[in-house]
């Protein structure tokens, strides 16, 4: 019963054809579901840094919260991150912009009752 594996391999029938389309799939599945979302996500990104401006409000990388009081060059930026603490980081340490304050329906309505 000792057969070798070459006669497995022989009856297989798997050919460069049979084995392609799904790696072509795998390529589609990448292509629409990671790498264009992330391409428009950097484009996002790169248009917020280079529309930046005096007053903006920000969030670094790291974390730190600040408004931009200084734009130092092309690729230091000066921010404020406490009364009269100032630091100079890079752009590219800018992750985002801070959102305004959004207020609920509840409290306007509270609000409004109270009047």
């Amino acid at each position: 019963m000792d057969t070798p594996a070459i006669f497995f391999l022989q009856g297989s029938g798997l050919g460069i054809l049979d084995i392609l389309p799904p790696f072509i799939m795998i390529f589609i599945f990448y292509h629409f579901m990671i790498a264009r979302p992330q391409r428009a996500r950097q484009r996002a990104l790169q248009e917020m840094l280079s529309n930046l401006k005096i007053g903006d409000k920000i969030i670094t990388t790291g974390g730190i919260y600040g408004t931009v009081t200084e734009l130092t060059s092309d690729q230091i930026v000066q921010i404020r991150i406490a009364e009269s603490v100032k630091i100079n980081i890079s752009k590219n340490a800018i992750s985002a912009l801070q959102e305004a304050p959004k207020q609920e329906k509840s409290s306007k309505e509270s609000e409004k009752k109270n009047a």
